[in-house]
């Protein structure tokens, strides 16, 4: 079994789906790719949209690619708290019952456009707290026997004060082996960056 797992830091960001993506930017708009991400096809965009809730917002909110069937907006909870909404701790996908959130566009001549501002649109659905998750291949699950949506443990020791977190397992056909916390996870272990973490087989929750 593997002893450790690369650990990388997720900042809030936005998951577009197509539909959403093109009244807020246009007919037939394709995201900017700015950089990719670790796992294959991901990517970073241009694009940023500001978050906005009953109490507050939050600006210039990095979306991700590719597009995906629905709108998620993923924060931390000290985040929703700021927007005024009640995000749920929830696996990436599972958005129903999730707190409803507002999206707005910047110009589109911030992306070397002219024309129209991007319309506001209101999700009644689609914001979370997202789980830390451990991303994982296949081959790699069935070699190690982790089966989807299992709980395992992490211990963060690249951090100024070690912590050990619960993560979920989720293995997928060509994925590369990635856990994915949030920033105040990452905080509470006093990491700055990314790093890797120990695999506390022995603690399995089940």
């Amino acid at each position: 079994m593997f002893i450790k797992v690369p650990v990388n830091i997720s900042a809030r960001h936005i998951h577009l789906c197509r539909k959403d993506a093109e009244e807020l930017f246009g007919e037939g708009y394709e995201l900017h790719k700015k950089c990719n991400l670790m796992q294959p096809g991901e990517f970073a965009a241009q694009e940023t949209l500001t978050i906005v809730g009953p109490k507050g917002k939050i600006e210039r909110v990095r979306v991700l690619g590719p597009y995906r069937p629905q709108t998620q907006v993923e924060v931390t909870f000290t985040e929703a708290r700021q927007l005024g909404v009640q995000a749920p701790l929830r696996n990436s996908g599972e958005l129903a019952g999730s707190a409803p959130i507002t999206l707005e566009g910047p110009a589109k001549a911030e992306l070397g456009y002219t024309g129209l501002y991007a319309t506001k649109i209101h999700l009644p659905e689609g914001c979370i707290v997202a789980q830390a998750h451990l991303h994982v291949s296949e081959e790699d699950a069935d070699f190690h026997l982790i089966k989807k949506g299992q709980r395992i443990k992490l211990k963060l020791t690249e951090g100024a004060r070690p912590l050990i977190i619960e993560v979920v397992c989720r293995p997928g056909a060509g994925l590369v082996l990635e856990t994915h916390i949030d920033t105040e996870e990452a905080n509470a272990a006093g990491m700055d960056k990314g790093g890797f973490a120990e695999v506390l087989w022995q603690e399995y929750v089940q």
